[in-house]
């Protein structure tokens, strides 16, 4: 499958970026089918040629999401943007859709079950210690 991605060049902190196609299991900095244009986000100016992006999408090539928005965005192309992240909910606790309550609840239960097997573990160890003192013991008959 064909991509419309960026492609990073320039060195650190001068991060300058190619417009290419290039089939999607391509290495990022690796080979390009076609240059279509280029991207400064210093002076957030871009240079694409239009009529091949509208050729490569009318072959069948799909847009990266951070193409299609900067695309958008410029008026290169018509359309939507599209959301290429999704924020992380603050509200929920630790990742999980539980209440309060029922992760209060599950930590209870899972407690349980530790305290109980400490208990056994503590009655099965006193029997076994006073069975070898009732063995050391001679028998007197």
């Amino acid at each position: 499958m064909l991509k419309i991605r960026l492609q990073r060049i320039g060195k650190r902190g001068q991060a300058y970026f190619k417009v290419v196609v290039t089939e999607h299991t391509q290495k990022p900095k690796g080979k390009y089918l076609e240059l279509l244009g280029s991207y400064d986000p210093h002076k957030n100016e871009i240079n694409v040629d239009a009529e091949k992006v509208k050729h490569w999408l009318d072959q069948g090539a799909q847009m990266s999401e951070t193409a299609n928005n900067l695309l958008v965005g410029k008026g290169v192309i018509e359309g939507k943007k599209v959301q290429v992240w999704k924020p992380k909910k603050k509200d929920s606790p630790a990742g999980g859709s539980e209440t309060p309550a029922q992760t209060q609840a599950s930590t209870e239960k899972k407690s349980e079950p530790k305290e109980e097997t400490k208990e056994e573990a503590k009655e099965e160890s006193a029997p076994e210690e006073q069975a070898p003192v009732a063995a050391d013991v001679p028998a007197t008959s």
